[in-house]
């Protein structure tokens, strides 16, 4: 039987050559990530064991594609060694799953730091991976932070770890990573893809960093986990993934950068970024109080990367402890989600811990704290035992169909009609009664609306709640917000204006 490490490990090795960037803590394999897959998808930092969550990326150098996986630092080489070791800390299960990336991918680059010269750690992990490593080829020792010609000089000490020439670079500048690029792709000159492990039989699996070209075309439902710290966002990707995709801990901010995970479901493809939890100061976006605590530094840093996410997503679920129930603080997520017209599914999490089960008290003490999100659904899950998860996948294919609904003339001059037999036009300010000229959509994902009445008319805001929510009950348009605005005609009294 497989672990859900390995599971994962075995998985990314199928399609593309895996490359694992392996080292002690602090030797910058965050920068080198961060270069070679021109992206910022991991959080560089002085502080040591930053990287928690494996970060994976694509790397394109000449015609050769591949998977780079940013693995956290080994603090402690017995979870290299020992394999029945248990995982009771963050840190210890972010060096088991970088132990599964080591023994399966297609190329190993053990990277150390010049600066700080050859250490005893360098030392045993060296011996570890060849170890580990079936055969020597596989293993590319990398000198980084050779920011200067001294530094340089520095690297012919590691000669003696009897790994061959080092490849000696500065992430920071991007010297020499062009030659690391091209000696990688050397030692895949016969790799062969080999047959990928899936998770599930209804659910492909695969992982990113960033966008694709098919998420940016709009093929894609992009969607984001958000959420207060150590509500069940990691656990609850993993329960929709099939694998431990992420470290989950009982500890707040686990979680530190965005993580991608790709799913097809039923034909339809899936980007789910599961990011660090927010709190109230990350929401109001202001500057940290206690900046003298790194690791406030990092959650910060964590909060602002899921708000860029969200910025990128179509639908977000919101996940909450049903046993707290909805906060303030919740609530006031809700409202930056819908004013960046996002889609919202709230995840009601731990519903496995509720004794007395009544989805419908539930529901109403939460819409109570958000009145203005009856529209968004409600979705009772319990992500430890995998509870109705499915029923997350049902909701995101359903909701994606209605932010691209397309009404045709037809359908609309027959809403407004029905609208407008049912109740009619109320006035604004003035005397007049306002008469609909004509009621027109002007946009989808999510869609928008405009009815246009006179020059000198005024529709009650009231009216138009009235037709968003009819539109609501006609079309299902469930967890979706919709935009509807009043357009003024251009005549007055049956004259145009000059």
């Amino acid at each position: 039987m497989l672990s859900n490490n390995n599971m994962l490990a075995k998985k990314l090795k199928g399609v593309l050559p895996l490359i694992a960037l392996v080292g002690r803590a602090n030797v910058g394999k965050s920068t080198i990530f961060n270069t070679l897959t021109d992206k910022k998808q991991a959080l560089v930092s002085n502080t040591a064991g930053t990287t928690r969550d494996a970060n994976i990326g694509q790397v394109e150098w000449g015609k050769r594609k591949m998977r780079l996986v940013d693995t956290g630092g080994f603090l402690d080489l017995d979870f290299l060694t020992k394999t029945n070791l248990t995982a009771k800390t963050i840190d210890e299960s972010v060096q088991r799953q970088a132990r599964e990336f080591i023994t399966r991918a297609d190329v190993v680059l053990f990277v150390v730091d010049v600066k700080e010269g050859l250490l005893p750690d360098d030392q045993k992990l060296a011996k570890i991976l060849k170890g580990l490593l079936p055969e020597k080829t596989n293993l590319i020792l990398v000198a980084n932070k050779a920011d200067s010609v001294r530094d340089r000089s520095e690297a012919s000490n590691f000669y003696r770890l009897n790994l061959g020439d080092p490849q000696i670079i500065s992430a920071a500048t991007g010297s020499g990573t062009g030659d690391l690029l091209d000696e990688i792709c050397l030692r895949l000159k016969n790799w062969r893809p080999k047959e990928e492990l899936m998770a599930d039989d209804n659910i492909e699996v695969s992982t990113s960093s960033g966008f694709t070209e098919e998420q940016e075309s709009g093929r894609a439902i992009r969607v984001c986990l958000l959420g207060k710290p150590n509500v069940g966002k990691s656990s609850l990707l993993n329960a929709l993934s099939g694998f431990e995709r992420v470290i989950v801990s009982p500890i707040a901010h686990t979680t530190r950068e965005p993580q991608n995970t790709e799913l097809v479901y039923k034909n339809r493809n899936i980007t789910i970024i599961d990011t660090a939890g927010i709190h109230k100061k990350g929401l109001k976006g202001g500057p940290s109080k206690t900046k003298e605590n790194l690791d406030k530094k990092l959650e910060n840093q964590g909060i602002n990367a899921s708000l860029r996410a969200l910025q990128g997503a179509d639908i977000a679920l919101l996940v909450l402890d049903v046993s707290i129930g909805l906060s303030k603080q919740d609530a006031k997520l809700v409202e930056e989600i819908l004013k960046r017209r996002k889609s919202l599914i709230i995840i009601a999490n731990k519903w496995d811990l509720v004794e007395k089960r009544d989805t419908i008290k539930y529901s109403q003490d939460i819409y109570r704290t958000v009145p203005f999100a009856q529209f968004v659904p409600i979705q009772f899950i319990s992500a430890k035992t995998k509870e109705k998860v499915n029923k997350i996948l049902e909701l995101i294919c359903h909701i994606t169909d209605n932010r691209h609904l397309e009404l045709n003339e037809e359908q609309l001059r027959e809403f407004i009609c029905r609208c407008v037999n049912g109740h009619p036009p109320t006035k604004g300010k003035g005397t007049r009664y306002p008469r609909i000229r004509h009621f027109g959509q002007s946009d989808t994902n999510p869609p928008e609306f405009s009815v246009k009445v006179g020059a000198k008319e005024y529709l009650d805001e009231s009216y138009l709640h009235y037709l968003t929510n009819r539109l609501r009950d006609s079309y299902d348009l469930v967890g979706t917000p919709v935009k509807m605005w009043v357009e003024k005609a251009n005549t007055i009294h049956g004259k145009a204006d000059n």
